[in-house]
């Protein structure tokens, strides 16, 4: 028994060693941990239970059967973080590059598969070469059947990406189809075709930090959500965005202890509003003022900034906020902030988190380059994930909720549930002054600044919207925590069912 034991634990330790000391030291030169070590950051202490780590690659050619390593480039397993469940993959840069074999996809999908089965998240920490050129197509078959596996999930399990190394060619479409990808920067990079095939065919010079960097695809692409400075901040930052995030979309919201009275009051919120219509203001401040302990995690904060989206907690449970920025493009709706916000929608309706809605629009982005690059069909996504979405909504108009945008933004006719008003919200067809421009053609000056005044009025308060319903309550800034709190109490039961559909079709 005893050496079959020894023998045990030779293997083990030839697994826990990957590609090698050598590697090991090259890796870590580099700024980068292991994805062992990763995984030690990511998971709670002593937690990890790893699967397959004797598993080998079999490919037959070009000398590859003398060159075996226990694991084939990637470490599987469970484990818990804060003591909730969750499977987990990490890449091995050190063995192979971290190339996807036939077996090490075998390995990924099994984690996807027992993942569905017990519905539980997933996170994959990626680092890896790309295909395993050796074996071919199978490779190609193995990255397929991960790709199917993202597919079969996608709605009915977190799915969460770390980029924490090279992500190219195929292998970013994993990555692509889960729900939320960070990123750190100088290290990881994300593109199709690498520079040089970029050179070649394009004649362009770029590096791979500018042609897919962790900044590049949180700023400009939107394709990451957070870009971390090293891998500990990533893995850290992966730890607490997890609390906010429930198992399944059949487990429920998680929900934290918390000493933050449900109704208390925000007195500061009374006086947040400037007096002149045209001065930003930060809706940081109204979300933090209004959330748990003024705890909020915000996503794509560097991407479309006129739109904030992030998760935070009501008495303990998760809330996805959606909320106009004021001091980004005064808040309004344009290509960028439309799909940024429909996506998350998206995601918290799939997975039966409320949402919040804090709105502050003054219409959606004018122009040719909005117009001839298809603002219509991306707002029209917002406006979609907005009313098929079943989830509690409750929204709240802080200032103004003018034209379309006031539509689109959770209203009361897209089957929001409750939507409250400020005394200081305006919900009208457009501002007074274009409004009276286009009514009273031809009057001077003087009397249009007079029917200004009479539109605005008339028009520039939550009243007339209130009175038809279409607004539940006018509401003292201070009490909106009270107010949202009562409100997710009361739908804590809804039940609203969209028609039997195999797929909606969203405008893509």
């Amino acid at each position: 028994m005893s050496a079959n034991i020894a023998e045990m634990e030779k293997r083990r330790e030839a697994a826990r060693m990957g590609g090698g000391q050598r590697r090991i030291d090259a890796q870590h030169a580099k700024g980068k941990l292991t994805a062992r070590e990763r995984l030690d950051v990511l998971l709670d202490e002593h937690s990890f239970e790893e699967i397959d780590a004797y598993v080998e690659h079999n490919c037959v050619d070009f000398g590859m059967p003398d060159s075996t390593i226990p694991g084939d480039g990637v470490v599987t397993g469970s484990g818990t973080i804060n003591g909730r469940l969750v499977f987990v993959f990490s890449q091995d840069f050190t063995v192979f590059g971290g190339a996807v074999s036939e077996r090490h996809a075998m390995k990924i999908c099994k984690i996807m598969d027992m993942a569905m089965k017990v519905g539980a998240p997933v996170i994959g920490l990626n680092d890896s070469g790309g295909a395993r050129i050796q074996e071919g197509v199978a490779s190609l078959g193995g990255y397929a059947e991960i790709f199917q596996r993202n597919v079969n999930a996608s709605g009915v399990i977190p799915q969460i990406s770390l980029i924490m190394g090279p992500c190219a060619g195929g292998a970013v479409y994993s990555p692509a189809m889960t729900d939320f990808i960070f990123m750190v920067k100088d290290s990881s990079y994300m593109f199709v075709t690498g520079p040089d095939v970029v050179k070649t065919v394009t004649n362009e010079i770029v590096t791979q930090e500018e042609l897919g960097g962790a900044v590049t695809h949180t700023t400009k692409t939107s394709v990451a959500d957070l870009a971390c400075e090293n891998d500990i901040e990533a893995l850290l930052q992966v730890r607490e965005f997890f609390d906010f995030l429930p198992q399944s979309n059949t487990s429920g919201v998680p929900d934290r202890p918390t000493s933050d009275p449900w109704d208390r009051l925000e007195n500061s919120l009374d006086t947040l509003i400037p007096a002149s219509p045209t001065q930003p203001y930060d809706m940081h401040e109204v979300i933090r003022k209004v959330l748990d302990e003024g705890e909020f995690f915000e996503i794509q904060p560097k991407h479309a900034g006129n739109i904030i989206c992030g998760f935070g907690r009501i008495e303990g449970k998760t809330v996805g906020v959606v909320a106009n920025q004021p001091l980004v493009l005064a808040g309004v709706l344009d290509i960028n902030s439309s799909k940024k916000a429909a996506r998350f929608v998206r995601f918290c309706d799939a997975f039966e988190i409320p949402i919040v809605t804090f709105v502050d629009v003054p219409g959606f982005l004018p122009g040719t380059a909005q117009e001839h690059n298809g603002i219509i069909k991306h707002g029209a996504k917002l406006l979609f994930a907005y009313a098929e979405a079943t989830v509690p909504k409750i929204t709240v108009i802080t200032r103004k909720a003018y034209g379309g945008a006031y539509d689109v933004m959770a209203s009361k006719h897209l089957r929001g549930d409750l939507n409250y008003a400020w005394p200081t919200a305006e919900i009208a067809v457009m501002g007074a002054k274009g409004a009276v421009e286009i009514i009273f053609r031809g009057l001077d000056a003087e009397g249009i600044a007079q029917k200004t005044k009479e539109y605005e009025d008339r028009f520039a308060n939550p009243f007339v919207a209130a009175s038809k319903g279409f607004i539940d309550e006018v509401i003292h800034p201070h009490s909106t925590r009270r107010r949202i709190a009562l409100g997710l109490r009361k739908l804590r039961n809804k039940a609203l069912e969209n028609p039997w559909k195999k797929h909606d079709n969203i405008p893509l």
